[in-house]
């Protein structure tokens, strides 16, 4: 029931977006935005415990139908409390503890009319409904449910709704910063089908007329798009990994049947896999429920303890070695699975601050490479990336309105981490820093300021310079020198938008042994400073650390 925010912040709530909106008019968000992002006093009111998800699965008709019971808290007094459905699915009764009540729809908000309930008393909400959910046409890029065949003409279904809402096609309080403590995941298929979802299969049982019921139970928080389903004519394998406290974990692969053998052995890089991300961020953090890869019809998402598997068991990106270091690894694998630390334990409370799930986990797959391959391979790794970022909309995105921010906040955010481990400059600082945040913010919703907040106190600096010009600003800072006849000085300084930024720098100040590049660090401001070399004559013996630092450098 990861906490949401208290009703006296809700006006400066509204401030920050619509300022922030003064610079972004071509984006002004709707009604429908603001009712789908915005934490209304409909929504703060009461904070979810736990969700009972059932749901039947029509292949022939692309339909469902299911039952969303959702036990809550009530934080207030409260007469209307807001839940989520998509407007195209359909309700056909809503009770309060056992009770018929009334509601009313505007646009994919659902306003249930509750009477009067006291604040500290508890009550079970339970939404009917059914419905054509919407259709993903560019999954996982779009949200929706994926109807396909696979190669035998068998179903083969999935959903994907990150961005878009889980309250696609489940009722439920469609906002990042309220989570339940544990969830019962029901779903039921034609019987020569296997239905796959979240945390460990508790029970399957035959139902009536051809169909099959298969309970699934999440012991964790889970935020509403990691709550998936996956139907197809699978078959089950598993293995285990034991972690360094020889402790098993168990593996659990769901795959179609031509799949099988190929799938054994791809799967064998999950195992070192999880000793390299055991060490930089500790145990994996829903033990309880096991790991698990499904294969799906699209390229994957990271939905919790059920990663969804679409790399077509190829080697990087679909195939693609994008990164251009020729690594061997399955791209999709190591990216999803660093989501189970990054997004899925340590989560957002609102998607403006997504870069805290794709930024760290970007940067987990840096620190995989520097793992198996080492740190001048993981920092090729790093810097391959760089082509890909666009530094045209700042990282964070805008608040309560549903909008993250910028696609950078993948690649940027990667190359900002790894900046910033060096503005730290001592490693074992920096990676307790990473596995201190895993155990401060994990199965709880936060926001980037607190994450900011304690890296800086944990660094002992005061990095909110550093965080505003790379996370609220589109431009990254820009390194400019003039150099001294004969490389005799150095004259330089930081042109930011954030007028205080203060980041130290690495640069060559002398020469080393048989002309070998030597590093020192500078503390350059937005003032020009001036300062002595010992380099030579050599016409390029300046150099700045740039795949150490994700700047501009400019020689003025």
């Amino acid at each position: 029931m990861k906490g949401t925010i208290p009703a006296f912040l809700l006006s400066l709530a509204h401030f920050t977006v619509f300022s922030q909106l003064l610079v972004d008019d071509e984006k002004a968000p709707t009604r429908a935005d603001t009712l789908r992002g915005m934490l209304s006093p409909a929504r703060v009111c009461y904070d979810v415990t736990y969700y009972d998800l059932t749901v039947k699965v029509i292949p022939d008709s692309q339909s469902i139908e299911g039952t969303t019971t959702m036990m809550f808290k009530a934080v207030d007094n409260f007469e209307i409390m807001q839940i989520d459905l998509f407007e195209n699915m359909t309700i056909s009764s809503i009770l309060l503890n056992e009770t018929p009540v009334h509601y009313r729809r505007e646009y994919n908000a659902v306003f249930v009319h509750t009477g009067t309930v006291k604040k500290e008393s508890s009550g079970i909400l339970q939404v009917n409904y059914s419905g054509k959910p919407q259709i993903a046409r560019k999954p996982p890029w779009d949200g929706g449910f994926v109807w396909e065949k696979d190669l035998e003409g068998h179903p083969w279904i999935a959903v994907a709704c990150e961005g878009t809402g889980a309250s696609l096609w489940w009722p439920n309080k469609d906002h990042l910063s309220d989570e339940p403590d544990s969830m019962k995941i029901h779903i039921i298929v034609p019987d020569t089908l296997v239905a796959v979802s979240n945390g460990r299969l508790t029970g399957e049982r035959s139902a009536a007329n051809g169909w099959k019921q298969y309970d699934w139970r999440v012991s964790y928080p889970i935020n509403n798009y990691n709550v998936t389903l996956n139907i197809g004519k699978y078959v089950h394998f598993t293995d285990r990994y034991r972690d360094n406290d020889d402790d098993l974990l168990p593996l659990s692969y769901y795959v179609l049947p031509y799949n099988l053998e190929r799938a054994k052995q791809h799967f064998e890089q999950v195992k070192p896999m999880m000793k390299c991300y055991e060490r930089y961020f500790g145990k994996y953090p829903f033990s309880r429920d096991g790991y698990k890869l499904v294969e799906t019809p699209y390229l994957g998402m990271e939905h919790q303890s059920a990663i969804a598997y679409g790399n077509g068991y190829a080697k990087g990106y679909a195939g693609m070695d994008y990164s251009g270091i020729g690594l061997d690894f399955d791209y999709i694998i190591v990216h999803e699975t660093g989501h189970e630390w990054w997004g899925n334990a340590v989560s957002c409370s609102d998607i403006a601050d997504l870069w805290i799930h794709e930024g760290f986990c970007t940067y987990s797959e840096a620190l995989y490479v520097e793992c198996l391959y080492g740190k001048e391979t993981a920092l090729a790794y790093v810097n391959a990336k760089k082509a890909y970022v666009e530094n045209i909309e700042p990282v964070i995105g805008i608040y309560n309105i549903n909008r993250e921010g910028s696609p950078d906040m993948y690649n940027k955010g990667m190359l900002m981490l790894n900046t910033l481990r060096h503005v730290i400059n001592n490693d074992s600082l920096w990676f307790s820093i990473i596995r201190g945040i895993i155990r401060e913010f994990s199965y709880k919703t936060t926001t980037s300021r607190q994450i900011e907040d304690y890296i800086s106190r944990n660094a002992r600096m005061d990095l909110s310079y550093f965080f505003d010009q790379y996370l609220r600003h589109s431009k990254i800072p820009v390194f400019e020198y003039r150099l001294g006849k004969k490389n005799k000085w150095l004259e330089y300084r930081w042109s930011a938008d954030v007028p205080d930024f203060k980041m130290p720098m690495d640069v060559t100040l002398t020469t080393g042994y048989a002309g070998k590049t030597v590093f020192g660090r500078i503390y350059p401001t937005a003032t020009w400073q001036k300062i002595s070399l010992n380099l030579g004559k050599a016409k390029n013996a300046f150099k700045a650390a740039e795949d150490l630092f994700y700047v501009e450098v400019k020689k003025l």
